[in-house]
């Protein structure tokens, strides 16, 4: 029971009773759709007057409620036709889903760079190999990151993602090309706490916003789309940095200052185009820029209601947000961030590391060869997420991936081979970005509620940033070329995530399974069912 003092909570409100689903979400049917009192808008952002689709009832009380019908096509219960959703969905798919990939490679871009600088003359340079130096300039980014991540994230709904998503991406490129002239390792160091700041609100800001543009059942492709765009960038900059390197000692400059350099004027050049291509959230879609007709963001909005029925945010308050902290679900989806971004901080910062030192390539070479494991992801992570989405499913393929990627770990940690070791490197690599995705959908798909999200998505990042701080301490250059401690951590780390999944998925069974028998709410919202 909520007390009168507990902030409202977003949601649908509920109606009449209606013959009972499946308790997983996938299999909702009722024999009769056109009683159905669900709540829509007539058009974007309609709801009461008085309550804006707030229910602020407790669960107890809110005991018969309206099923949605999700296997029922849209067009049977917005009244438009299934072309013109598909339409829509292009739209948001090439406006959305391709900038939030570009966004989302420039965190990653940043570690394929310092990474792709470790095996130059960086360190020596600016003094970062003496001591642990090198792992505190990836510590204090970190850091930074996950300190900033719960307010950066709020900012995105406050200011709108245009605003707040342009002006990070442009302070983030200017950091990024300063870098490019630091003298010593204090300076560097400066700059990666100002770096942490500036790319905080990045992925949990855009994790939030395409959940807000798609139902449930539609999320985990597009987070693969998001993915896919990241890790090429990602692969691509390997080479760029390669080609860069070989400018060393160009206009004065050694080669991994050009990578810096190159980097962060790109990124100035994005955060400015940012403005432009991005666009807003749904109920707010008429702020884009060339985007939805009035009638096409009409269409948009009531899918969003008829899926969970959040469209609208609650009006922000410190407690509208920090409430959700009561539920321990977040806090398990964090734990799985975390886990996750053990393997793929290690990954990502040290693949060069691991390929030079414990494979015995050349600088030149563990720059090159860094590049096609992250091309290779693409294919796991679409093809996951197909499977995904269409069978409405998430812990199965955490699972999956996460076996994937004990066995990938397991190969480069104790095969003899060496290329039997690459092979593993691209196996671990495609599995955790395909997990990712799969993550981010998982959490996505079982929160209702605008403020919930946002909170999620940022303590989620939050978690996954803690992670990446073990992740730069586990592969230690002592233990080369088996980096024992690394391996174990990462399977260690997958065998746990397993298990809360499997916690997870019990947990949402028998919760749905009980909302079917009694008439009752999940997440205190009308209709919706968790999707494990």
């Amino acid at each position: 029971m909520i007390s009168s003092r507990t902030p409202a909570i977003e949601g649908r409100p509920p109606s009449q009773p209606q013959p009972q689903p499946d308790s997983r979400l996938g299999n909702s049917r009722s024999p009769d759709i056109s009683n159905s009192n669900t709540s829509r808008p007539k058009s974007i952002g309609s709801r009461s007057p008085k309550q804006p689709g707030i229910d602020i009832r407790s669960e107890h009380e809110v005991e018969n409620v309206d099923m949605r019908q999700d296997d029922f096509p849209d067009s049977q219960l917005t009244g438009f036709s299934d072309a013109q959703e598909r339409h829509i969905r292009r739209k948001v798919d090439f406006r959305l889903c391709t900038i939030a990939g570009i966004l989302c490679s420039l965190n990653l871009l940043d570690s394929n760079v310092l990474s792709s600088a470790a095996v130059t003359s960086m360190p020596s340079d600016l003094g970062l190999d003496q001591g642990n130096r090198f792992s505190v300039s990836i510590f204090v980014f970190t850091v930074a990151s996950i300190i900033f991540q719960l307010p950066s994230t709020i900012a995105v709904r406050t200011f709108g993602p245009r605003i707040w998503f342009s002006f990070m991406t442009f302070s983030f490129g200017i950091i990024t090309l300063s870098t490019g002239f630091v003298k010593d390792w204090k300076q560097m160091i400066a700059l990666r706490v100002l770096l942490g700041a500036t790319s905080s609100s990045i992925y949990p800001g855009l994790s939030y916003l395409i959940s807000c543009w798609y139902p449930r059942r539609e999320q985990q492709v597009r987070f693969a789309f998001m993915q896919s765009g990241e890790v090429i960038i990602l692969a691509t900059g390997s080479l760029v940095n390669y080609g860069l390197q070989q400018r060393n000692g160009g206009a004065g400059l050694e080669g991994w200052r050009w990578m810096f350099i190159v980097q962060g004027l790109c990124t100035c050049v994005l955060g400015i185009a940012t403005y432009w291509w991005i666009v807003d959230f749904p109920e707010n879609s008429h702020r884009s820029f060339w985007f939805l007709t009035p009638e096409e963001a009409d269409i948009a909005s009531r899918r969003i209601e008829k899926d969970r029925g959040d469209l609208i945010a609650q009006k922000f308050s410190l407690m509208t947000v920090l409430v959700h902290a009561r539920d321990f679900k977040i806090w398990v989806f964090a734990c799985l961030f975390f886990m996750q971004n053990v393997v793929s901080t290690a990954l990502a910062y040290f693949v060069p590391i691991i390929l030079e030192n414990g494979l015995g390539y050349s600088p030149n070479q563990a720059i090159i060869l860094s590049a096609p494991p992250y091309y290779y992801a693409v294919v796991p992570v679409i093809l996951s997420s197909l499977v995904a989405d269409r069978f409405r499913t998430r812990g199965p393929i955490i699972t999956f991936n996460a076996l994937c990627m004990i066995t990938g770990f397991a190969i480069l940690g104790f095969a003899e081979n060496s290329r039997a070791r690459y092979f593993g490197v691209f196996l671990s690599t495609g599995a955790y970005v395909a997990n990712w995705a799969a993550l981010t959908a998982y959490q996505a798909n079982n929160v209702v509620g605008q403020w919930k999200r946002v909170f999620t998505a940022a303590v989620c990042t939050m978690f996954n940033g803690a992670g990446g701080i073990a992740g730069s301490y586990i592969v230690r250059n002592v233990e080369s070329p088996r980096y024992s401690t690394a391996v174990w951590v990462s399977i260690g780390s997958h065998i746990l995530m397993i298990s809360l999944v499997g916690v997870l998925t019990i947990y949402f069974y028998f919760r749905n399974n009980r909302a079917a028998r009694t008439n009752g709410a999940v997440e205190r919202t009308a209709g919706f069912r968790y999707t494990y």
